[in-house]
C-alpha cells in the first residue's frame, strides 16, 4: 500500500475528538481508519470559529450554480488562544499516549515510514489568531510543536485577509498582508514553521511570494481553471507555486471541487483527479499533493472517509498518474516541502 500524507484535516476540532484514537462513530478520520487507508501522516488543524457559527465540522453551502458568503466574524486574539491551546493540548496528548508522533523535524515525518511506527502529526494553526500582533507567543507555539500555519481563515485579522467563499469568484478579494503579516512570515521562515496559503486572498498571497520565505504551500486547494471557485489558485498563481518548488494540497470539498459548485456528496472522484491533473500538466507532478480538508467539509461519498484514500489513488491512476508519481503525490512532495521549511 502507498503510504499517505495529507495536507489538512479539522479532526481535532470536533466535537468527538476524544475518541481519535480508539475510533469514532462518524467524520472522516481517526487512527484506526487512517491505518486502514495508508494515511501515515498528515498535518492536524487548529481551527477556532467565528462567533455565532457553528463548530467546524463541514460547513453546509448553498446549491449548485453559486453563492457568495461574507466574510466571517474576526476572532479576538485572547478567544484563540484559548481555543487553540487546548485543542493543541489534546494531540500532544496523543503522543504522550504513544498514539502518534508530533513531527518536529523531517526526520520524524521519516520515521513514520518504518513498519509498525506511529503515525506523524504536523500542528497547525489554521488562521493565525492565536499569535499575539507583536509576535511574542510565536516562539512558544513554536516550542510546543507547531510546524504549520495558516495566516488566516476566510475573515479578517490583524495579519492579513482571508478570501471569503464566493463561486464563481476570483481570488482577488480584499487587501493583501499588514506590516504584522509580513513580520509573521518572515518569522516563520526564521523558525522554520510552514506558511500556508489556502484561505489567503490573492492579494495575499502575492505579497507572501514577494518575500522568498519558502517553497509557496496551498495545503488545501484546488485549480481555478477547474472550478471558478475564490477558494482555488490561478493560473499564476499555480506558475509561481510550481517556480518556488512548493506544492498544492488538492481539497476534497465537492462545493471548491465541482464546476458547479455543489455541496454534494454524490461526486465522483473523477472530480478530484481532474483537478490533480490540471495542476500537474500546468506545472509538474512534482507540486501535486493531497489536501483533504475531512472532518472540515462534505467529501464525495465514494471516498467516504480516510479509509477509502486507495480508491483515490486509483483516480488519480485513471486520469495518467504512474507509480512513481503517485507516491509523489501521496508523500514525497509534501516531505520535500516540509523539509525545506524547516530547515
Amino acid at each position: 500500500m502507498i503510504a499517505i500524507f495529507d495536507g489538512h484535516n479539522d479532526a481535532l476540532t470536533r466535537e468527538d475528538h476524544a475518541r481519535l484514537a480508539s475510533g469514532r462513530d462518524g467524520g472522516h478520520l481517526d487512527l484506526p481508519r487512517m491505518r486502514a487507508g495508508g494515511m501515515r501522516g498528515g498535518i492536524f488543524a487548529l481551527f477556532t470559529p467565528s462567533p455565532g457559527e457553528e463548530e467546524h465540522e463541514g460547513r453546509p453551502f448553498g446549491g449548485p450554480g453559486g453563492f457568495v458568503e461574507p466574510l466571517a466574524e474576526p476572532v479576538a486574539h485572547e478567544v484563540a488562544a484559548a481555543d487553540a491551546t487546548a485543542a493543541a493540548g489534546r494531540l500532544l496528548a496523543l503522543e504522550r499516549a504513544g498514539e502518534l508522533t508530533v513531527a518536529r523535524r523531517i526526520e520524524d515525518v521519516d520515521a513514520a515510514l518504518a513498519e509498525g511506527a506511529s503515525p506523524v502529526a504536523v500542528l497547525h494553526l489554521e488562521g493565525a489568531e492565536a499569535i499575539d500582533p507583536g509576535l511574542e507567543a510565536l516562539p512558544a507555539w513554536h516550542a510546543m510543536g507547531l510546524r504549520s500555519l495558516g495566516p488566516v481563515w476566510s475573515r479578517a485579522n490583524a495579519f492579513a485577509t482571508g478570501v471569503q467563499f464566493a463561486m464563481p469568484s476570483s481570488p482577488d478579494i480584499g487587501p493583501g498582508l499588514t506590516d504584522a503579516g509580513v513580520a509573521l512570515v518572515k518569522a516563520c521562515a526564521e523558525l522554520g514553521i510552514v506558511v500556508d496559503l489556502s484561505h489567503l486572498n490573492e492579494k495575499g498571497f502575492w505579497d507572501v511570494a514577494r518575500l522568498e520565505a519558502g517553497p509557496l504551500v496551498a495545503s488545501h486547494s484546488g485549480a481555478h481553471a477547474v472550478a471558478e471557485a475564490s477558494r482555488n489558485l490561478t493560473d499564476a498563481q499555480l506558475d509561481a507555486i510550481g517556480e518556488s518548488d512548493g506544492l498544492v494540497g488538492i481539497v476534497y470539498a465537492t462545493a471548491f471541487v465541482r464546476p458547479d459548485f455543489a455541496d454534494d456528496a454524490d461526486t465522483p472522484l473523477s472530480v478530484i483527479a481532474d483537478h490533480a491533473r490540471y495542476v500537474a500538466d500546468r506545472i509538474g507532478a512534482r507540486h501535486v499533493a493531497l489536501g483533504s480538508d475531512f472532518d472540515g467539509a462534505t467529501i464525495p461519498a465514494p471516498l467516504g472517509d480516510v479509509a477509502g484514500l486507495p480508491k483515490l489513488l486509483d483516480a488519480l491512476r485513471a486520469v495518467g498518474f504512474t507509480e512513481p508519481e503517485l507516491e509523489a503525490v501521496a508523500w514525497s512532495n509534501w516531505r520535500r516541502v516540509l523539509a525545506a521549511w524547516w530547515h
